[in-house]
């Protein structure tokens, strides 16, 4: 009997210390969820407290102005009074200005300050012209661009290069086509800090903001390192598919008067070629390149182009002709549908038709562009004299389609205006 009670004292004891174990821990876990929550309501307040201070900071230290270059307006800013705490706002940022680079040599002085106009006043970008120029025009590129508005020349930077080659071939690479011309297949060997950069010819008019077509970029995949437009759009009236004899892009070849470039690319790039059974870099490519074809190419620099991307299509993405529109375009009747649907979104003034009454049409919009005052009305100051002059091209074929000459300019203008109007203060 003694034994029985005395399993059954340990077993109550058991059960007892159980349950007493059990309790304690019941208890200590309330205790740590009201712990945490202490903690955490103590947390928000803390962080309230900070985000008010910081806001009262911000309302004592007064308004952020409004008028910030119109590029990096921030819409979401309104300074009439300071906000509740549940309002963000967002501070403007200034985004990476746009690379141009245009190489001008002889008497291409002018016509090269005339498409720096064209960008500065049809964009909203920062934009930041590479100029490689012979060193007699250096100073004529200085002194213009200092004497713009203030305003104006806020909006865009510049550097001036001379004209520089490598010095073994320099001299035969000088005289290749027109002097100075080939300049612009070193620019990836130049320009070693710059990741991409968009080149353009002299004779090259933008009709709409220049980050427009810098927005291609996005649009490489992984193998494309540079964008051209076509030659031709007819084949019938192509060159090179008739006249050609080396190798080209394509079915009509391309035009390299516009040309958008992933320079980091072209320079951990290996090319295929007819040269070797090995991939080339492009530094090493280029002088082989001439020395195989220096008997058979035209058009210099823009032959040698071709050749490369006629072995390396996959790395050029070509975009539709009215990005790069020339009298080719309509000389004979039009044949850029794309202009004919959008306009012109650059006008590509080759031939020297700017500067002769042969294309009526383009050299009215060259010289509105020239003649354009700044302090003036684009509207009244530069398309209404523009599109009066137009009507004089009729008796062309480039003049009876006139129209798509100013049909995106017309909307840039009418854009720009828009943008620049005040933004409605907070009422």
């Amino acid at each position: 009997m003694r034994r029985y009670l005395r399993v059954l004292f340990v077993c109550t004891l058991i059960v007892f210390c159980s349950l007493l174990y059990i309790f304690n821990q019941l208890v200590s876990s309330l205790e740590s969820a009201n712990n945490h929550q202490a903690r955490a309501q103590r947390t928000r307040a803390a962080d309230t407290g900070l985000r008010k201070r910081a806001h009262d900071d911000r309302c004592k230290s007064g308004p952020v102005s409004l008028w910030e270059p119109y590029w990096s307006i921030s819409s979401s800013v309104c300074t009439k009074h300071c906000f509740m705490d549940s309002t963000v706002r967002s501070e403007p940022q200034r985004l990476q200005p746009v690379q141009l680079a245009v190489v001008a040599c002889g008497s291409r002085l002018q016509e090269t300050l005339t498409m720096i106009k064209s960008a500065v006043i049809f964009s909203r970008s920062e934009l930041h012209f590479h100029i490689f120029a012979e060193e007699d025009l250096h100073a004529g590129f200085r002194d213009t661009l200092q004497s713009w508005p203030q305003r104006v020349r806020s909006r865009f930077s510049y550097s001036i290069y001379p004209i520089s080659f490598p010095s073994e071939n320099a001299r035969e690479w000088r005289k290749l086509f027109k002097p100075c011309a080939s300049q612009r297949l070193f620019l990836p060997l130049i320009l070693k800090q710059v990741d991409s950069v968009l080149y353009v010819d002299t004779d090259i008019l933008f009709l709409r903001p220049v980050e427009d077509i810098w927005s291609f970029l996005s649009s490489f995949n992984r193998s494309h390192v540079a964008a051209l437009a076509p030659e031709h759009e007819e084949p019938r009236m192509g060159w090179y598919n008739r006249f050609a004899r080396h190798p080209y892009y394509g079915k009509t070849g391309v035009n390299s008067g516009v040309m958008l470039i992933n320079m980091t690319r072209i320079r951990h790039t290996h090319f295929k070629n007819d040269l070797s059974a090995m991939d080339l870099s492009w530094s090493d490519l280029l002088m082989p390149l001439l020395n195989k074809y220096k008997l058979n190419i035209t058009w210099g620099d823009q032959d040698l182009l071709n050749i490369i991307f006629h072995y390396n299509p996959e790395s050029l993405l070509v975009f539709p002709c009215h990005w790069n529109y020339r009298p080719d375009h309509c000389i004979y009747g039009s044949n850029c549908a794309a202009a004919e649907q959008h306009g012109i979104y650059i006008l590509h003034g080759n031939r020297g038709v700017y500067h002769d009454d042969k294309q009526p049409a383009f050299s009215a919009v060259y010289n509105a562009i020239q003649q354009y005052a700044f302090e003036d009305d684009l509207l009244h100051g530069l398309l209404d004299p523009l599109e009066e002059k137009l009507k004089s091209s009729e008796h062309t074929y480039c003049g009876r389609v006139r129209h798509i000459f100013t049909k995106r300019l017309r909307e840039t203008i009418r854009d720009l205006q828009e943008q620049s109007a005040p933004p409605e203060l907070c009422r």
